[in-house]
């Protein structure tokens, strides 16, 4: 095993793809416990469909994919919270029209343009042995900022996660701890979507998640038990795609399901013997 590694980091592009992922695995780890537990889960999805349309637009603009995505991933953010939390509009419903209409507008505007080409299938079903050095830097600065905020405002995020109406009668301002929950989101499904493009990335938020909670009840003990998880999922994932020629974003999905399978498993013979 030690040979194996070895072997598939001496690659510069496996070095890149290593560290963006376990950042992103990282990330959208932490982020996914206050999303799963707000039932803020599909907002992940809409807007990694969010982050195709706008890709593709940069792309048929001939403009860098990552820092066009950036701005509008965050701003569909911010716009999906307000939409969810004062509008008549149901959320399902809400987060329906922004995907459907995301990706029109991203087909359109390929169509348009250059049509269906390799840098737009790359960010649609991802292509993590592709980052280049200035992904790479971008993704390190933005990873440690998300990392450093959620470590900072950590028992704020935890209070507005488990009980919002109790946390703003303390006097905790509620609406800009959702702003910030939905940022830092918004900066991982970004970044998220060159590791495992806009169909998958979702996966990383959730699965993780969803397999510690079979077995684990205290938010710590989830989020630390889902950050180990997830690093651990794409590092298998990643050296799986080294050995068998497979997708990397496919491997590291399928290893997802699989724990969360196993875990689901566990607490089911937990329980049985309980009883």
């Amino acid at each position: 095993m030690l040979s194996v590694s070895q072997e598939m980091l001496a690659f510069p592009f496996m070095q890149r793809a290593l560290i963006v992922g376990v950042l992103v695995a990282l990330c959208a780890s932490l982020l996914g416990v206050s999303m799963v537990l707000k039932r803020y889960s599909m907002i992940g999805d809409g807007l990694s469909h969010v982050g195709f349309g706008s890709l593709a637009i940069a792309t048929a603009l001939r403009a860098e994919p990552l820092l066009v995505s950036l701005p509008v991933v965050v701003l569909a953010a911010f716009l999906l919270l307000r939409i969810k939390d004062s509008s008549r509009i149901k959320g399902d419903a809400a987060l329906a029209i922004v995907s459907t209409g995301s990706l029109a507008i991203g087909v359109m505007a390929i169509s348009m343009s250059t049509g269906m080409n390799t840098d737009v299938c790359n960010y649609l079903f991802g292509s993590i042995l592709g980052v280049n050095q200035n992904e790479l830097t971008l993704t390190v600065i933005l990873a440690v900022l998300v990392l450093l905020l959620f470590v900072l405002f950590y028992h704020r995020i935890f209070a507005v996660t488990f009980d919002e109406t109790f946390a703003q009668a303390t006097g905790t301002p509620t609406e800009l701890y959702n702003m910030l929950i939905a940022l830092l989101t918004a900066f991982t499904i970004v970044l998220g979507m060159r590791t495992m493009g806009a169909l998958l990335i979702s996966s990383l938020i959730i699965f993780p998640v969803l397999s510690s909670m079979q077995l684990l009840r205290r938010f710590r003990s989830v989020v630390i038990c889902s950050a180990i998880l997830s690093v651990l999922c794409f590092i298998s994932g990643l050296t799986l795609s080294y050995l068998y020629a497979t997708p990397t974003c496919a491997s590291v999905a399928m290893l997802n399901i699989g724990c969360f399978i196993l875990f689901f498993i566990v607490s089911r013979i937990k329980g049985g013997l309980r009883t």
